[in-house]
């Protein structure tokens, strides 16, 4: 049904234990990409498990794009200073300024953004469908509003955007990956991101668009 390179090769690709991954290839009959979703779903129930604990230490990093255009500041927490000081925690945080400076996040999760601006938008959106030209039912327009709030969200919300180096992944999916890989909470506190030139009146160049090529080359 599978091999133990199979095996191996699914340990390099999730980053999960040997035996986790034996036991997700079993589950699956050996489809690899069953597996992976296994792993996936393995991952989110045990940081669900730690979503309680405190996470008290952690570091700061800096994200500088090539030339100083833009730059990054991200606090990501963690359980304990021995972690914090990992290569894989440190690894974690980069990738995490890089998806800021690259997909330029609001907000880090839904939480925080304000709900009188949703049900703002909400209004709007629902009155710009009822006057189109072929009225749809309110059943029509309220999964449309909602669809729509979906996609602001993965816009603006860092833990929601898709990752930049696997788009089938969400930043909060791959962040629960490393919770299942590393054994500790770890949570987003806080970032803020500088654009060079922003606000100010000039040619725009589209330097997240350049920071997301970068990082998938």
């Amino acid at each position: 049904m599978f091999t133990a390179k199979d095996v191996m090769t699914l340990r390099e690709m999730s980053g999960a234990g040997m035996m986790d991954c034996k036991k997700a290839l079993l589950e699956t009959e050996g489809d690899m990409d069953k597996a992976m979703d296994y792993l996936r779903e393995k991952s989110l129930a045990a940081s669900a498990k730690k979503a309680s604990r405190i996470a008290a230490e952690g570091i700061v990093d800096s994200y500088i794009h090539l030339g100083g255009k833009i730059g990054v500041l991200v606090e990501v927490n963690c359980e304990t200073d021995f972690v914090a000081k990992t290569d894989d925690f440190k690894n974690l945080v980069h990738d995490v300024a890089m998806q800021i400076a690259a997909a330029k996040p609001t907000y880090v999760s839904k939480e925080e953004v304000d709900q009188s601006e949703i049900e703002k938008e909400k209004e709007i959106l629902r009155a710009q469908a009822k006057n189109e030209p072929k009225p749809k039912p309110d059943n029509i327009i309220e999964k449309m509003v909602e669809g729509r709030i979906e996609k602001y969200y993965k816009e603006v919300c860092l833990l929601e955007q898709p990752f930049v180096k696997d788009q089938d992944k969400t930043v909060a999916q791959m962040i629960n990956e490393a919770v299942a890989k590393i054994g500790e909470k770890i949570s987003v506190r806080r970032f803020v991101r500088y654009e060079m030139g922003e606000g100010l009146e000039k040619k725009k160049n589209d330097f997240a668009a350049e920071i997301a090529e970068q990082i998938k080359g």
